[in-house]
Order: structure tokens, then C-alpha cells, then sequence
């Protein structure tokens, strides 16, 4: 596992031009793709790249790692918004590449599909990961499964807490999800973690410095043949 510390907009900067380079070298790249705040940076940079004509996502296929369950993708909290307003919208990408989980409807159908879908598609090419502050990778809460699939989770109350910063009011953060399981994640052929701000300072200290178990689901990328860590020195300031 290889560990990089900039400054956060850097991070953001060559953790984008890894993605230009995959996609650059196979333009029909597959990509696993992450929300919440971490990746904004890294987003808002490859919609430049594509701008100024320097990368096609014409051919490049998306999966995303999660979704909240009970919001539909016009719900502005929801996570294929999201995706949508700061990177979808700005590229030349095929809606129908890119694929986030379902939170309404039949999404149990479509979540049990998702493992197959990726595989179809040639598996993940590359990977981008947030961590959250209890070790949690997409919604993979401590104490879930290493061998997990994409499955249907109960979020923890600090993943809540946590989570509760992008709503109006606490009490309307969903506190289910569905999302890619850790083995899915393992799956993936690299992967690039980012991590920003001192409140992840514990998580990333325990993984690089504690054990692999499954009360820390982030461990399990000590596993990773492919793994790159992306951290400002506030996340670091713990793993000196």
C-alpha cells in the first residue's frame, strides 16, 4: 500500500490525472466512483480535463459504490444526483454507462444484479474510495463481512452524525443504504483512497498502522495488490 501526503487540492489534482491516464490508455475504461465530499475535487477536475478536450468519456463505463435507500434520483441528497450535477452532466459520458445503485422501487433486484453487471462490463479498472471516520468504505460498517457483495446495510449512528452536515436536520438522514460490499470493492483491479481533514486522522492511523479485522472495514485494503492512500497532514498528523 502506497501512501501519498499533499495538500488537498494536489490530492485532488493526481488522483484526476490517474484517471486521464486509465482512460487514456483504454478508452473504454470501467470506473468505480464514490460521492460525498472527498471526491469533489477530483470531479471537478476531470470535467476540465474533458473540457479542454484532453480525455473522451464517450466509451466509459461508471459504477458507483452506494445509495441511500428511501430517495429517488431526483431527491438532491440522493447519490445518482449527486453524481449527475457534479460530473455527469459536465462530461461527454453515456447516461446509460453509468450506474448507481437504486434506493426506491425494485432496488433489491437491482442491487443482487450489481456483482454480475461489473463482471459483464470487464470489472472495475479503477477505483476512487472515501473512508469514513469509523473505518467504513462505501457503506461497509464495522463488523460487515470481508466476503460481502453488494448488499443492503443498516448505517451506524456516527455514519449518521456524520452524514447529517448535507441535510437539513438529522432526522432526515436515511439510515439504511445499499451499497457495494467489501469484496466488490476488492474486486476492482486499483484502487485510490482519499482522505482529507483531521477528523479522518484516526481512521487512516488505523489502517495503516492497526490490524486487518472486520471492526475495521477499511483493513482489508492492506490486502490490495494496487492500493494508493491519498492524504492531506491533517488525516496523516496521526501516522507519523
Amino acid at each position: 500500500m502506497k501512501v501519498i501526503v499533499k495538500e488537498e487540492a494536489e490530492l485532488s489534482r493526481l488522483i484526476a490525472e490517474e484517471f486521464i491516464a486509465q482512460i487514456q490508455k483504454k478508452p473504454n475504461s470501467v470506473l468505480g466512483l464514490a460521492t460525498g465530499t472527498s471526491p469533489l475535487g477530483v470531479y471537478a477536475n476531470l470535467v476540465k480535463a474533458n473540457k479542454e478536450g484532453r480525455v473522451s468519456f464517450k466509451d466509459v463505463k461508471t459504477f458507483n459504490l452506494d445509495e441511500y435507500i428511501g430517495l429517488d434520483g431526483t431527491h438532491p441528497q440522493s447519490y445518482r444526483y449527486f453524481m449527475n450535477v457534479n460530473l455527469f452532466d459536465h462530461l461527454d459520458i453515456k447516461k446509460e454507462n453509468t450506474h448507481v445503485l437504486k434506493g426506491v422501487g425494485d432496488y433489491v433486484s437491482y442491487y443482487k444484479q450489481y456483482d454480475e453487471e461489473i463482471a459483464k462490463a470487464g470489472g472495475i479498472d479503477l477505483q476512487i474510495l472515501g473512508i469514513g471516520s469509523d473505518g467504513h468504505i462505501a457503506f461497509n460498517e464495522p463488523g460487515t463481512p470481508f466476503d460481502s457483495l453488494t448488499h443492503e446495510a443498516e448505517l451506524a449512528e456516527s455514519t449518521i452524525v456524520d452524514n447529517s452536515r448535507l441535510f437539513n436536520d438529522i432526522s432526515e438522514v436515511p439510515t439504511r443504504a445499499v451499497t457495494m460490499g467489501l469484496k466488490s470493492i476488492m474486486n476492482a483491479k486499483k484502487i485510490v483512497l482519499i482522505a482529507t481533514g483531521v477528523n479522518k486522522a484516526k481512521a487512516i492511523k488505523n489502517l495503516l498502522h492497526g490490524n486487518k479485522t472486520e471492526d475495521n472495514p477499511c483493513s482489508i485494503l492492506i490486502d490490495h495488490p494496487d492500493c494508493t492512500i491519498y492524504v492531506d497532514k491533517e488525516a496523516y498528523s496521526l501516522s507519523k
